[in-house]
């Protein structure tokens, strides 16, 4: 059933270089599905004369209004991180984050709950979720988030305080970036 409800969409993809490097945003006219991380670059060797972030390929035409919301929310994000708060976050149209799944729920609680520049750990979370005995199930919700920074997933961390995985541990110096960039955004 949901390969069928997918199926019956027309995806487009945008991709835009960021400080993290190449983003893919793919979507349909009903919100965007995906955002996938390439790491082609680390975040210390950009330039810091570029822009933070810019589109390399992108047909407005064709994409949905949706999809260029999550873009243009993706951009902001990078060149004015502060004012993201008050932008319309797109549309999100996933498996994993229709119905009510624990999926679902936790990554509902954490965009709703867990502002710019906070983080969360995952004990907490699990709690703010209801459940407060799932810290572990927690981080499995964190690997399945299809659309990480729209929502946002790098603001969870152990306990500890330590900033814990990321994109299951090959993205750990990008979620400190990530949590770094906001620390700054925040002040700024």
């Amino acid at each position: 059933m949901k390969k069928q409800r997918e199926s019956q969409c027309t995806q487009k993809t945008i991709s835009l270089l960021s400080p993290l490097g190449t983003i893919q945003v793919r979507g349909c006219e009903n919100g965007v599905h995906t955002i996938q991380i390439l790491m082609d670059v680390a975040p210390a060797e950009r330039s810091g004369a570029a822009p933070l972030s810019r589109v390399v390929n992108d047909s407005p035409a064709e994409t949905s209004p949706e999809l260029q919301r999550g873009v243009e929310w993706l951009q902001a994000y990078f060149n004015e991180p502060q004012t993201t708060g008050s932008l319309p976050l797109p549309a999100f149209h996933h498996p994993a984050l229709q119905g009510d799944t624990f999926t679902s729920r936790v990554l509902q609680v954490l965009l709703r709950d867990v502002k710019f520049g906070e983080t969360v750990s995952y004990k907490r979370l699990a709690e703010m979720a209801g459940t407060p005995r799932a810290a572990q199930a927690v981080g499995g919700a964190m690997r399945r988030n299809p659309v990480p920074l729209l929502i946002p997933c790098h603001r969870v961390i152990s306990s500890s305080g330590q900033s814990g995985p990321y994109m299951s541990g090959k993205g750990d110096h990008l979620k400190q970036w990530l949590l770094t960039h906001e620390r700054q955004g925040r002040e700024g």
